[in-house]
């Protein structure tokens, strides 16, 4: 071999924040330093956005591929813990529902136990279904623990977290050079592109100085400053059905409920997020500018807060969608350089991380095969596809009465979502695709949970006799409601175990 063949795949990374800190902690770890020279470029004059970020129970599989000591990681980010989203007045005004991480009890003879609870809601007044899953048993107490702390069936659920954006960053990025990943301050004034086959070739930053590299890991952001500045690749528009198009953020004083789950409020053009942090609270209005001016969403947003605002209201402008390519010749966008759901889910992190370990998957030599892309852009598109709908979902059913609402409620639904609620409506099942970010406990919390009952169950609900699956039912539910019971409050774990290191 050559000394050519065995030199190291440098890979560079445009941009910092959670996206360019997990792919460079990610691909550090994973590749040996003589496969891989990894150098990170970022300026400290642009910021990050958000005042707090909300996750999902993959980051955990992250953590622990990251070797990172779970205390250590949430004292250091000003984190605390999340079991799941409330959902208030979503679907009509007054409704409150849960959508916890887990499940709602294990099959009953081959079917899964909502279709018991269809079966009996159907012939007689039955408590809402949320009562049935363990983290709301949790978080309707504000009570916390790990799973490993809990046994049988109240162990069935896991945990995210929410955490300040910015000490997420510098933390992955003090993993990351420690294992060796170069990070030079910079901005990027042009992109540099081989006249024969169009890759880029370096990065020209301020002061004169070139960054070469053979795979270029876009994480500019909404910029994409490579995959679609240089690379011209296009956007996929998706404002059709997720018509909200700007977000108010601020920070505000801790006060009210220390909750271990996210919350998010419907409002009249859109709906609000209230994240806590262990110093001060992450708040947001996510909204339609067709529906609401900037003034009025920031009004709404600040009497809404639980305390005073700690800053002023920052204004983001977003449209929903995706590149038409993630993967494009060199080039692999990461994070809002890739695309953009609104923030209902907590998918964001998700897919930052999905998209490294693709890449890993896929990975590119130092000239990447075609193929390797266009599989990689196929599952893409699919993780983006699929969680869109499920966000659809949200809004599609909704029977207020506000113009955003109308609207959403009469749209024109992708051929994959219809199809979901059709056998929904049919049966009371939710068939799942490939790369679902959602399973079906999920689907089965925002569709019960905002009222949208299906026209039938499956019959095979009626082998069990009604008084014998009653009685079991209500057996699973007391006992997930005296497991929460004996939890520590959120606080008070938080205090013992993971108190905040940084004041922010």
């Amino acid at each position: 071999m050559t000394g050519q063949e065995t030199a190291p795949t440098r890979f560079v990374i445009a941009g910092g924040g959670s996206a360019g800190w997990i792919a460079a902690a990610v691909l550090s770890r994973a590749l040996p330093a003589s496969a891989a020279q990894i150098t990170l470029v970022e300026s400290e004059e642009i910021g990050i956005i958000g005042v707090g970020e909300a996750t999902v129970p993959l980051i955990g599989d992250l953590n622990r591929f990251l070797g990172i000591h779970e205390p250590d990681f949430v004292a250091a980010t000003n984190g605390t813990f999340k079991l799941g989203i409330e959902f208030v007045d979503w679907g009509e005004v007054g409704n409150r529902h849960f959508h916890g991480f887990g499940d709602f009890g294990p099959d009953i003879a081959g079917l899964p136990a909502h279709q018991y609870w269809l079966h009996l809601a159907q012939r007689g007044a039955m408590d809402a279904i949320d009562n049935w899953s363990m983290p709301y048993a949790l978080a309707s107490r504000d009570r916390f623990a790990p799973h490993e702390a809990l046994s049988g069936e109240a162990a069935q659920f896991r945990h995210a977290f929410h955490f300040d954006a910015s000490l997420y960053a510098a933390y992955l990025r003090r993993i990351a050079q420690g294992q060796g990943v170069m990070r030079i301050e910079g901005r990027i004034e042009h992109v540099e592109r081989d006249g024969e086959t169009g890759l880029i070739s370096a990065l020209s930053l301020n002061g004169e100085r070139r960054v070469e590299g053979d795979i270029f890991i876009d994480c500019t952001g909404f910029a994409s400053l490579l995959l679609a500045g240089t690379r011209e690749i296009g956007y996929e528009d998706w404002s059709a059905w997720l018509p909200c198009d700007r977000a108010a953020a601020v920070p505000s004083a801790r006060a009210g409920r220390f909750t271990p789950f996210t919350r998010s409020s419907a409002k009249s053009a859109g709906w609000q997020w209230r994240i806590p942090l262990q110093s001060r609270t992450g708040n947001g209005h996510v909204y339609a500018s067709r529906f609401i001016s900037d003034d009025e969403a920031v009004a709404q947003l600040l009497e809404g807060l639980d305390g005073e605002p700690l800053a002023e209201p920052r204004l983001l402008r977003f449209t929903p969608g995706r590149r038409e390519r993630f993967w494009d010749g060199n080039v692999v966008a990461i994070g809002l350089a890739a695309g953009f759901l609104e923030p209902l889910e907590s998918t964001a992190i998700q897919l930052i991380q999905t998209g490294v370990n693709r890449l890993l998957e896929f990975l590119p030599g130092a000239r990447p095969d075609p193929a390797l892309a266009a599989e990689y852009n196929r599952q893409t598109a699919l993780e983006y596809e699929r969680i869109r709908d499920f966000i659809i979902a949200h809004y599609c059913r909704s029977r207020r009465a506000e113009p955003l609402w109308r609207e959403v409620a009469t749209m024109d639904l992708p051929e994959t979502l219809m199809a979901k609620l059709s056998a929904w409506d049919a049966s009371g099942r939710v068939p799942l695709s490939d790369l679902e970010s959602h399973q079906e406990p999920s689907w089965v919390s925002i569709l019960l949970g905002q009222g949208i009952i299906p026209r039938a169950s499956n019959p095979r609900a009626a082998i069990v006799p009604e008084e014998r699956l009653r009685a079991t039912l209500d057996q699973r539910r007391d006992v997930l409601a005296q497991a929460a019971a004996k939890m520590p409050d959120h606080a008070y774990f938080i205090e013992k175990t993971c108190a905040a290191k940084v004041p922010a």
